[in-house]
């Protein structure tokens, strides 16, 4: 069984990095927590949750597809937080309900960095389940 806590985060793909972070930052108060510039993320706080914008443009744009639009995605994943996280035990549950998951990765989310695994819903849509953060 997989136990949701709740939301950890989502990715938006962005095609004015400056215009998106005048709405999530200016508008809604959502602060700059973290920068990847190499990549091209920009992680905001948004309550115990956080919005990350991705520039379509960017590294980690690109590999999402075309930008924005009636022919391209918008949200390039959302991420649930799981616990207890019991690895073996999340992917036995996923594959006994035919849901191919991939490898644990370490990957940082709203409470910091800590394992996660990604599967697609039905539709295609990535869902990152989350553990609790790694000390």
């Amino acid at each position: 069984m997989v136990k949701i806590l709740g939301l950890d985060h989502l990715v938006l793909r962005v095609s004015d990095l400056p215009r998106a972070l005048a709405f999530y930052v200016d508008v809604l108060g959502c602060p700059i927590e973290r920068r990847q510039a190499a990549i091209g993320l920009v992680q905001l706080r948004a309550g115990s949750a956080l919005i990350d914008l991705v520039p379509v443009d960017s590294q980690l744009g690109r590999a999402g597809g075309a930008a924005p639009g009636r022919e391209g995605r918008n949200v390039d994943h959302f991420c649930l937080r799981v616990e207890p996280f019991d690895a073996a035990e999340i992917h036995a549950h996923l594959a006994a309900h035919g849901v191919t998951a991939g490898p644990v990765e370490a990957r940082y989310g709203a409470e910091g960095q800590g394992p996660s695994i990604y599967i697609e819903d039905p539709d295609g849509n990535v869902v990152e389940l989350k553990g609790p953060p790694q000390s």
